[in-house]
């Protein structure tokens, strides 16, 4: 078994690259000390791929999110959208390249202006840019509200604190899609809503990906949300991917532990199922001094003296099934033996 690039280890077969990310590096200063939120993060995205990326709060999820739009600048590292570089672009110049790369929110509410008529705020990207005559503004506002399941007649001149959480969301939505965007970045979209709401919310987002050829990012903590609408999924933790796989790969197969501890903390209707999966314990490190080798470590039921002393690299385990781990578990830790040397110890501590 070899260790594989990062960039060839996040590659799915067929279909162009359309979303290109090298190395991605995000800090913020606290204090006179600099705290990584996003480690040398790589991967791909396909044309008409949905790409589910997933972890707990405060894994860096949402700032690499922030980061492939550019609203959140990038330390160091590459962003590339169908060959160019957003993190070397600047001005009028991205700001035209990132109408095909457009973000819905988590907080459908206050990503809204709630002075403005829901008309004039799906109807922006078209002022804007100076898009079309008043007319035909008109027609595709009227025609995007309809797609969303919104009547334009009944909504059109309210603004929007007279309307739900998951009411909002479907506007947000329209607005994203008045630009005709080609990526759509959806930082946990359904996170603030009712559960009855996500589930049409995510039909939604996939009757919409379909129609208008839309290639994702899904971003969520969630992976029982995540399965229903990605076509691959990447596990993060605590800055770094630990595990990428096939939807369905991932929830069969799951190679690491952390990826094992999210998918035990799905719940489950039967109150008498026993889950296979280890549940996650202990607080998630800081980020400003993260554990020496695997990062997971000082809460692996697994770990051995080898993850503080060597940082494990994302590996293929399965094809197209990759792990940053040194002893993963499930099907795959039969397929990845430790070296001879390394006998197992009693778990290192932080």
């Amino acid at each position: 078994m070899t260790e594989t690039s990062t960039t060839d280890a996040t590659t799915n077969q067929g279909g162009e690259v359309v979303l290109d990310v090298k190395n991605l590096v995000v800090e913020f200063k606290s204090g006179r000390q600099r705290v990584q939120a996003v480690s040398g993060v790589t991967f791909q995205v396909r044309q008409g791929e949905t790409l589910g990326l997933v972890g707990e709060s405060g894994c860096g999820k949402s700032t690499t999110g922030r980061t492939l739009v550019q609203v959140q600048a990038a330390t160091s590292g590459a962003v590339i959208y169908q060959g160019t570089d957003l993190t070397g672009m600047k001005g009028r110049a991205l700001r035209e390249l990132r109408t095909k790369i457009q973000m819905i929110f988590q907080d459908p509410i206050s990503s809204l202006n709630p002075r403005r008529r829901i008309k004039d705020i799906v109807a922006e990207p078209l002022v804007i840019w100076k898009r079309g005559t008043k007319e035909e503004r008109a027609t595709k506002v009227r025609a995007m509200l309809e797609a969303v399941g919104i009547d334009p007649d009944a909504a059109g001149d309210r603004r929007p604190g007279e309307f739900s959480g998951g009411q909002c969301q479907r506007i947000s939505i329209a607005r994203a899609l008045m630009a005709d965007p080609d990526l759509l970045i959806c930082d946990e979209p359904v996170s603030a809503l009712d559960v009855s709401v996500q589930a049409q919310i995510l039909n939604l987002l996939a009757d919409l990906k379909d129609r208008f050829q839309l290639t994702m990012v899904f971003i969520a903590h969630d992976l029982a949300v995540v399965k229903n609408v990605s076509d691959r999924v990447a596990v993060m933790y605590l800055g770094k991917l630990v595990e990428v796989a096939g939807s369905d790969e991932l929830y069969r197969a799951a190679a690491h532990p952390y990826t094992e501890a999210l998918l035990a903390s799905i719940p489950e209707p039967d109150p008498d199922h026993a889950s296979s999966h280890k549940a996650l314990t202990g607080e998630l490190p800081s980020p400003l001094n993260p554990p020496s080798g695997c990062r997971f470590r000082t809460r692996c039921p697994y770990a051995q003296a080898r993850c503080a002393e060597e940082e494990p690299l994302l590996r293929e385990v399965a094809p197209g099934h990759q792990v940053a781990c040194h002893f993963p578990v499930g099907p795959a830790k039969d397929q990845v033996a430790p070296p001879a040397a390394m006998a197992a110890t009693d778990a290192p501590t932080a």
